[in-house]
């Protein structure tokens, strides 16, 4: 009876250990571990399509941050999107924002696209170079309305 109790003791430690082992995992690839501190900026989009609130924010196609919040301007009519990025990343203030799709059926994310100026942006300013995500049917559409207008 004690050598099944210490086999079971010991199972239950490796099922644990094993259990943190996935968890800090998958901190590591959410994003969840100690990112420091982050600054927040804002830009404004036509069609803000394909991303939500938790999107990446990538620089480089690295992952730098992430979007916090996006909101409909009722008087633009533009999407805008709040997004934090680490504070050890700091943007030109001529940054352009992109939202970039990572293939035909992956996903889309903010892609920060730095200038070459040498002054910086402050944390909270809103970038307006921006470029809101392209609709993949609506290339289609002007590929085959195209090919039908040359015949």
């Amino acid at each position: 009876m004690s050598q099944s109790h210490t086999t079971e003791v010991i199972t239950g430690g490796i099922v644990l250990a094993a259990a943190a082992g996935f968890m800090f995992f998958a901190s590591q690839i959410v994003g969840l571990s100690g990112s420091g501190n982050l600054n927040s900026y804002s830009a404004s989009f036509r069609t803000a399509d394909g991303i939500s609130v938790g999107t990446d924010v990538r620089l480089a196609g690295v992952k730098v941050g992430q979007v916090s919040a996006i909101t409909l301007n009722p008087e633009s009519f533009r999407a805008e999107a709040v997004f934090s990025v680490q504070s050890d990343v700091v943007l030109p203030d001529d940054t352009s924002v992109i939202i970039s799709s990572e293939g035909l059926l992956g996903g889309s994310y903010v892609e920060l696209l730095p200038g070459g100026s040498p002054l910086n942006l402050e944390p909270g300013a809103e970038i307006e170079d921006t470029q809101g995500s392209v609709s993949l049917v609506q290339l289609l559409m002007k590929f085959v309305s195209n090919g039908e207008d040359q015949k």
